[in-house]
């Protein structure tokens, strides 16, 4: 999956719920602990709702206690892109999808080993595509 999807706000509109397009095109967020997939414990791989780009594994999932689900791997340089968040007032380092560039969450540097990394993730950006 090498093909950039970049779409209008008017074709994302026809292509995903009003959640959706509100979080991962309007860089919007999922209130904390609302989310479908936070206490997931099922095995596969979590890929891009827009796109189905395939950004991480659950066997890096872990419960970081932020309200969303979080991960301490992506899948790879490949899949997604990072880039400053000046938003809110706040320094942060958003986690967008490489392939469709749609907002996923953010990126902190208070993740568990090997990388301590905690990729905090919108449910609602996700799909996961049971092993």
């Amino acid at each position: 999956m090498n093909d950039k999807k970049y779409f209008s706000d008017e074709k994302w509109k026809d292509i995903l719920t009003d959640e959706q397009f509100q979080i991962c095109i309007k860089r919007g967020t999922e209130p904390p602990y609302s989310g479908k997939y936070l206490n997931t414990k099922t095995k596969g791989t979590y890929k891009c709702i827009c796109c189905g780009n395939p950004l991480f594994k659950s066997d890096t999932k872990f419960d970081s206690g932020s309200g969303w689900p979080s991960f301490y791997d992506s899948i790879g340089e490949n899949n997604i892109n990072i880039q400053e968040d000046l938003s809110l007032s706040m320094k942060r380092t958003e986690v967008i999808c490489k392939i469709c560039n749609a907002h996923l969450g953010h990126v902190f540097e208070d993740g568990p080993a090997p990388t301590g990394l905690r990729y905090c993730i919108n449910s609602v950006s996700l799909k996961l595509e049971e092993d």
